[in-house]
């Protein structure tokens, strides 16, 4: 069974290339590498001991993806190509709306040139806004504050109104609460390009003395220490949740929405203190205001996921923490060609 992975070579989508073929599916990646590295495919393959396919190719590129398409037969897609940080959408807006939902309407559009009706879909837990009374269930309200965040939840519209009109369409998508960790190996993890947007790989980069601290924003949330609270979930827990939702599309569910978190959330300072235990380094910090839009506390109900695809997480904070420090420690620099 052969699976199109857009921006497979990125951090989510490279984990789950290797669940993917070591589940004995057929892989073919396509991405533009614009905040991702071949490398990383590269290192998929040493890990699994099986090839994938790649072609270097955007979501914007009608032709290219056609001609991916007609290269040889696509049972499913796994659509995480995406522009994806919240600081950046604010400063390039437009780029963020184009990427993502025009390469999203394009792939889409191609797919059903190409009669490929089944997809599974990279959301995320920005489209529940500053809902309060957390834990976040799939019908709780949804309100992107953030051009990112919007775009997922237009992207999700999309398909929402897509399954009404053409019932033959089989989706799932999934809402990623905030994935962190790297596989195992150590070979394969989080590389951003310039300066972290998120914390566990920032924590990671100031314990390896790429920067001289963490920077905490707002300390005064209703929390039992100050910081904010959210759920953080393994990639590979993540990976392996993506493996039950394209079975699940095997049933010809139509569309089908899941929370992909552990149901519980961690503060900031227990996340650190957490990884000063992996790593065995003092991790230094500094208390600052609050950032607007930030909500206090955020975690998943991942209970619809756990019953209807037979998925539960298996990863700790301590798992989290260790193989974040693993990949690190051993490629303090990211990924090098």
């Amino acid at each position: 069974m052969n699976i199109l992975v857009t921006g497979g070579a990125g951090y989510i989508g490279s984990h789950t290339c290797v669940e993917l073929l070591q589940a004995g599916y057929d892989v073919i990646v396509v991405d533009n590498l614009s905040n991702s590295k071949e490398e990383s495919l590269r290192r998929v393959q040493e890990i699994t001991g099986k090839k994938l396919a790649f072609r270097k190719v955007d979501i914007l590129d009608r032709d290219g993806l056609s001609s991916v398409f007609a290269e040889q037969p696509v049972h499913a897609v796994i659509h995480f190509a995406a522009l994806k940080s919240v600081g950046e959408s604010v400063q390039i807006p437009w780029q963020y709306y184009h990427n993502n939902v025009s390469g999203t309407l394009t792939l889409l559009d191609v797919m059903k040139q190409q009669g490929v009706r089944n997809i599974v879909f990279s959301s995320s837990a920005t489209v529940y806004g500053i809902a309060e009374n957390p834990p976040f269930r799939e019908d709780s309200p949804l309100g992107a504050i953030n051009p990112y965040g919007r775009t997922k939840l237009i992207m999700e519209d999309i398909f929402r109104d897509l399954s009404h009109a053409e019932s033959e369409w089989n989706m799932a998508i999934l809402r990623y609460f905030n994935p962190v960790g790297s596989h195992p190996s150590g070979r394969i993890g989080e590389d951003p390009h310039g300066i972290p947007n998120n914390l566990m790989p920032y924590v990671a980069q100031v314990a390896v003395g790429r920067y001289p601290y963490v920077r905490i924003w707002g300390g005064d949330y209703p929390t039992s220490d100050g910081t904010g609270i959210r759920d953080y979930i393994h990639v590979m827990d993540l990976a392996a949740g993506h493996l039950r939702a394209l079975e699940k599309l095997q049933t010809n569910p139509g569309l089908v929405t899941y929370n992909l978190g552990t149901g519980r959330g961690y503060s900031v300072l227990e996340v650190i203190h957490a990884f000063e235990q992996a790593s065995g380094h003092k991790i230094p910090y500094k208390m600052m205001d609050r950032r607007p839009g930030d909500v206090g506390i955020s975690y998943a109900d991942p209970s619809r996921a756990n019953r209807e695809l037979n998925w539960r997480t298996k990863k700790s904070l301590d798992d989290m923490c260790s193989d974040a420090w693993r990949w690190q420690s051993q490629n303090p620099d990211g990924y090098t060609e």
